[in-house]
Parts: C-alpha cells; sequence; structure tokens
C-alpha cells in the first residue's frame, strides 16, 4: 500500500476504534461483560464472523469467545447467519441500536414484573392468612395489612412496567418519543 493511502486506511481504523472503545466501554450498562462488549463492538463493523475470525481478531479462546457470542445471542445483540457454501457457523451484530435496546431492556422489565408480581401475589395470600388467623394479635394483624397495602400499591409500578414494555413492543412509544434526528 502507498503512503498516500495507508494515512486514510489508518485514519478510517482510528475512527472505527473510537466507536469500538465508546460501545465497549458502555455495554456494562446491558451487563455484558467486557470480552462480549469488545466482540459486540468489533462486529458492529463487519457483516458477518465465524468464531476463528472473531477469536483471531480479538486474540480471544474458543471457550470465552464461544461464551460471549452466545450471551450476546440471549440479548439479540448478535444473530446467527447462514453463508452459502460454508459449514462454519457466522455470526452478525445487530446494528439498529433501537431494536438492541428494545429487545434487551424489554426482555429485562418483563423479567421484573413477571417475578415481583408472582412474589407479591403470594406474600398477599400469606398476609390475607395472618389477618384472618384468629390466633393473630392486633399488632399482628395491622402490620400484616400495612405490608399487604405496601405491595398492593407497588403494584401500580409492576402494571406500569408491563404498559410499558407494550407501547415499546408495539411501536407506540414512538409517537411521544420520535425518533427523529438531532445532532
Amino acid at each position: 500500500m502507498s503512503e498516500s493511502t495507508e494515512r486514510p486506511s489508518l485514519k478510517i481504523e482510528e475512527a472505527k476504534n473510537k466507536v469500538i472503545a465508546a460501545i465497549a466501554d458502555t455495554m456494562d450498562l446491558y451487563g455484558v461483560t467486557p470480552a462480549a462488549a469488545n466482540l459486540y463492538a468489533t462486529m458492529y463493523f463487519e457483516d458477518q464472523m465465524t468464531l476463528d475470525e472473531m477469536r483471531i481478531e480479538l486474540g480471544m479462546s474458543k471457550p470465552s469467545m464461544s461464551t460471549s457470542v452466545r450471551r450476546l445471542q440471549e440479548t439479540e445483540m448478535v444473530k446467527k447467519t447462514f453463508t452459502r457454501g460454508s459449514r462454519k457457523h457466522t455470526y452478525a451484530a445487530e446494528k439498529n441500536f433501537f431494536r438492541s435496546f428494545m429487545t434487551f431492556y424489554c426482555q429485562m422489565w418483563e423479567r421484573e414484573a413477571k417475578k415481583n408480581l408472582e412474589a407479591i401475589k403470594e406474600a398477599q395470600e400469606d398476609f390475607i392468612e395472618v389477618i384472618k388467623d384468629s390466633n393473630s394479635t392486633p399488632e399482628i394483624v395491622a402490620k400484616a395489612k400495612e405490608y399487604y397495602d405496601q405491595l398492593e400499591e407497588s403494584k401500580t409500578y409492576y402494571h406500569w412496567l408491563e404498559d410499558l414494555v407494550a407501547s415499546i413492543r408495539s411501536g407506540e412509544i414512538f409517537e411521544f418519543l420520535p425518533k427523529d434526528q438531532k445532532e
């Protein structure tokens, strides 16, 4: 490569590296390990990569690479792709950040709402038993009612979270928060 073409090529790599570093540095928000974050950020600029290409590019071990890819697939940040005539699995990074955000946070919020609403339901049933128990003192009944009501109030948040997820999945949220370009 001549010096005249080498300089622009280096500039491109430097620019890519800036974005790769920033993406990798902020992926902890998604609960992604630094290795998986670096992998995703690197793949962001590629059409698709095999596990061997990823391993060589990042200098990671095969088990670490496989674990990182699997974690990224779980959150749909990386998808397995098909290459005609190749027996090796290839993978592509999700380049639509809206989709990545929506998939990841919707999964987490749905999990939070479901798990907590189930626990609240069970706990409230227990509090009702305590309230109805003839062996409960007035103080214990008062405490059980207080906790029951506190949990009843918290259900508002979890139902709101479910509605938020539904509005994101349906795209309705973009009526209130448009995806317009701002600089």
